[in-house]
């Protein structure tokens, strides 16, 4: 199969709808979840789940909502920022959307799940070192598009 005939991750697993009910299955879990549902005082907003499924969607290859009309990189790192996410924290997020994808009927094939989790994992991690009081971050950055290969490193400027 060439790279023009394969199919980006989005349109593996579905499109939009698919990465909604991801989302959704994702926070449904981290309301209950006494480690995760301290960060979301108040539960998990419809405003907030758009946000994110627009989020996951332009990274695993869809249209670039959350560029376009949130602002990129640049809104979900001060989302981030100062948050002191701890290591225990991290795990529980990346097991959870783990769960989550079963829960949401995404494709369960091995090159699809190993590239899902590559993400979570690679995002997560970021997300840790980004949320540490004093950490320095690199400020400005594409949103990552995975694919279903390797991603290289993101070089400091």
């Amino acid at each position: 199969m060439s790279d023009q005939e394969t199919p980006s991750l989005y349109e593996w697993a579905g499109g939009e709808q698919s990465f909604r009910r991801l989302i959704d299955a994702f926070y449904d879990r981290v309301e209950g979840d006494e480690l995760l549902s301290p960060m979301f005082p108040g539960g998990v907003h419809e405003e907030h789940r758009r946000n994110v499924t627009l989020w996951w969607c332009e990274v695993f290859g869809g249209p670039p909502g959350y560029t376009e009309q949130l602002g990129g990189y640049e809104r979900m790192l001060r989302h981030h920022i100062g948050l002191a996410i701890s290591p225990e924290q991290r795990h529980r997020f990346a097991s959870t959307m783990s769960l989550a994808a079963d829960d949401a009927g995404l494709p369960s094939d091995p090159e699809f799940r190993s590239a899902f989790m590559a993400y979570v994992e690679w995002a997560t991690r970021l997300a840790l070192q980004n949320s540490s009081p004093g950490a320095e971050v690199i400020e400005h950055a594409p949103v990552p598009h995975w694919g279903w290969g390797v991603a290289p490193p993101y070089p400091a400027e």
